[in-house]
């Protein structure tokens, strides 16, 4: 561990310590009536996930005031749209009997909800028709654009109807960044120009407004990702040319892009002049997606370690945005399951209801330290006592440090695409001899980390034998992986200079590695399914296939 690490793990061990008398004092929150909700993200195409958190008795016991729904839960794929015309969906069609059968499904669900005296959200993405109306208007060219008079004119119906039919429906959740169609075999999404304010954005969320927030005094949370979410002057167009509203808040992931470590903060948080809610991923689809210990609440409360370079002007945390800038903060919002598609698939949430439950506490009590809700968390959720306190907090700030170096680095060495879901590609690196040598450097720190990781979860008094074998288990499970990630990077390095001889090495290195890595189930019952080495799904360059080139080249 180097000086930093040391550090930062000693002061959040005095924290720990001080907060402890406090555990069960009333906090009050620093803002007012923050929204605090959760979101679990069925990978598209596939059975939705078995998790706790679809259950809004859950979250709620967790701190969690609103569930939202996930895109193909939306009532958007469930109208009728006979105030529209009845021939749109006409009764006792193929295309009829399936929205019929979705409503049914979503009112269900929404039953659910309201009987917990849960706030409901649908996230649905714009602009979303049935086949047979973009048919019947011949609008197949022209409804992805929200200034076409008759585009318009639909998704003032559609909002009506979605409000009209769904009445326990407290806001929508708009997405423009994509438009996922794998579970709506009768509809159809579009949007053109998404990235522009002036043609898109702007006159989009003035539409929603009016009908959403004006209308019928019901919650719009339009999210900014892959739309205005890293072009500050874009942000700053649409911030200015739309006027703030109670019930309109935008929502911002925590970084930009999608949620990797080393992608900077987000710039647009903090600016503006509407109230902004965090979007948290629980389980990271890039790291793991909860198969093993990996800490991200730290980080987003109260900065991760990449981000301690940026400029002191600059916003660099959530706890810096609710500091500097209350009034705009609206409150968080967890995918405590989900994101990416396939694997890895966990039979354990410890890791994800720990990323989850921390931000949901800290969302509505700001004034409590990132440590206090963490401690309260090992005390409360895991009831672990004394030093095994200390000792699990220490695994999880190590994890969030071995899973940064592993994947990546602290200065953004490697392209973040080169993993992710359940598999691995061949590694993409930043050239250059100081980038190598750090890049390295910091794989091996990674391993040694992931070593600690072990130890410590095997040192700690679990208060049961599932929890015992499931954090050692995937605490396991990270280090092997990771072991895999670093004979791949050293491998590439290797292959760049044509150092045959260590080429060799590593790839004797990788196949132990594998090895290894493969035999963890015969030993934890709990664990995560595995990664692949066949798996290509958005892997450009499967790492398995180049690693049997150069075994067949340098033999």
């Amino acid at each position: 561990m180097n000086h930093l690490s040391f550090k930062k793990h000693i002061i959040s061990v005095v924290v720990l310590l001080f907060s402890v008398s406090a555990l069960h004092v009333g906090a009050q929150n620093t803002t007012e009536n923050p929204l605090i909700l959760d979101m679990v993200h069925h990978n598209p195409g596939e059975t939705p996930y078995v998790s706790k958190y679809n259950d809004p008795a859950v979250i709620k016991e967790m701190g969690y005031n609103g569930k939202v729904y996930f895109l193909f839960e939306s009532p958007a794929l469930a109208i009728n749209w006979e105030s529209v015309d009845k021939d749109i969906l006409p009764k006792g069609t193929e295309d009829r009997k399936w929205v019929d059968a979705k409503a049914a499904q979503i009112k269900q669900m929404h039953a659910a909800c309201k009987a917990q005296d849960m706030a409901i959200y649908a996230m649905s993405d714009l602009v979303l028709f049935p086949k047979r109306l973009i048919e019947k208007y011949n609008i197949e060219t022209t409804f992805g654009n929200p200034n076409d008079a008759i585009t318009e004119k639909l998704i003032r119906a559609q909002i009506n109807e979605m409000f009209d039919q769904f009445p326990d429906l407290d806001g929508l959740v708009v997405r423009i960044g994509e438009t996922y169609l794998h579970d709506a075999p009768y509809h159809l999404g579009a949007i053109e120009d998404k990235n522009d304010p002036e043609k898109t954005i702007i006159p989009l969320i003035n539409i929603l407004k009016e009908e959403i927030c004006e209308k019928r005094d019901k919650q719009l949370i339009f999210r900014t990702w892959g739309a205005f979410d890293t072009n500050l002057d874009n942000y700053m167009a649409v911030s200015n040319a739309v006027e703030p509203h109670e019930n309109l808040i935008i929502s911002i992931k925590h970084c930009e892009g999608d949620f990797h470590r080393s992608n900077a903060f987000s710039k647009v948080i903090g600016q503006g002049r509407h109230r902004q809610i965090i979007e948290v991923q629980s389980a990271r689809e890039y790291e793991g997606k909860g198969a093993y210990p990996n800490y991200i609440a730290n980080g987003v409360i109260e900065g991760f370690e990449e981000h301690a370079r940026m400029p002191e002007a600059r916003i660099n945390s959530i706890q810096e945005f609710v500091d500097a800038k209350p009034e705009l903060y609206a409150g968080m919002w967890t995918w405590s399951r989900g994101g990416g598609w396939d694997g890895p698939y966990i039979k354990d949430e410890l890791w994800c209801d720990l990323n989850s439950w921390v931000i949901a506490q800290w969302g509505q009590h700001t004034d409590k330290s990132e440590a206090f809700i963490f401690n309260r968390y090992a005390t409360e959720r895991l009831h672990l006592e004394g030093d095994n306190i200390a000792k699990f907090r220490q695994l999880c700030l190590l994890s969030a440090e071995a899973v940064v170096r592993g994947r990546n680095s602290t200065y953004r060495d490697m392209n973040p695409w080169w993993t992710r879901d359940q598999g691995i590609a061949w590694p993409m690196v930043v050239k250059g001899d100081i980038e190598q040598e750090r890049n390295l450097a910091q794989k091996d720190e990674s391993i040694a980390k992931w070593e600690e990781i072990v130890k410590l979860a095997k040192s700690i008094d679990w208060k049961n034998e599932a929890t015992k074998n499931h954090a050692i288990g995937s605490a396991e499970y990270g280090l092997k992986l990771y072991k895999i990630y670093r004979t791949l990077v050293y491998m590439k390095y290797a292959d760049d200079r044509g150092n045959t001889k260590d080429v060799k090495k590593w790839i004797k290195a990788y196949d132990k590695a594998w090895e290894d890595y493969n035999k963890l189930a015969e030993k934890y019952s709990s664990i995560a399914t595995l990664y692949t080495q066949d798996y290509k799904r958005h892997i450009a360059n499967n790492a398995n296939l180049k690693v049997d080139t150069l075994r067949e080249s340098t033999n």
